[in-house]
């Protein structure tokens, strides 16, 4: 598995909107074949603060991500939204294996 957590602090009036296009891109996300999980999680004590967990069955699943039409919306809408410019970590799978990554 290939693991990107994608960092990103919103402008606190664009809470709502960042959550809704994000979650948007999320729900698309997961149909892709490979995409094994894509998780919206917010800071619990600092609300401007998202990280979005996106598990990859291959190092290059996340270019054929980039190219779908729900990802590009999400690329050009959330950047206005943002205090700053997001980062990325990446990781790669220790625990659990690999059909432990199931989309819920």
């Amino acid at each position: 598995m290939y693991i990107v957590h994608v960092y990103c602090h919103v402008k606190p009036e664009c809470i709502d909107e960042f959550r809704r296009i994000t979650i948007e891109n999320a729900r698309n996300s997961v149909q892709e074949p490979g995409i094994a999980r894509f998780d919206v999680i917010q800071q619990a004590d600092d609300p401007t603060r998202f990280v979005l967990v996106e598990v990859y069955r291959t190092p290059d699943d996340p270019a054929r991500h980039r190219e779908t039409a729900h990802y590009q919306a999400w690329a050009a809408a959330a950047p206005d939204l943002l205090a700053e410019p997001r980062s990325k970590t990446v990781f790669t799978n220790v625990y659990p294996g690999e059909d432990g990554w199931d989309s819920a």
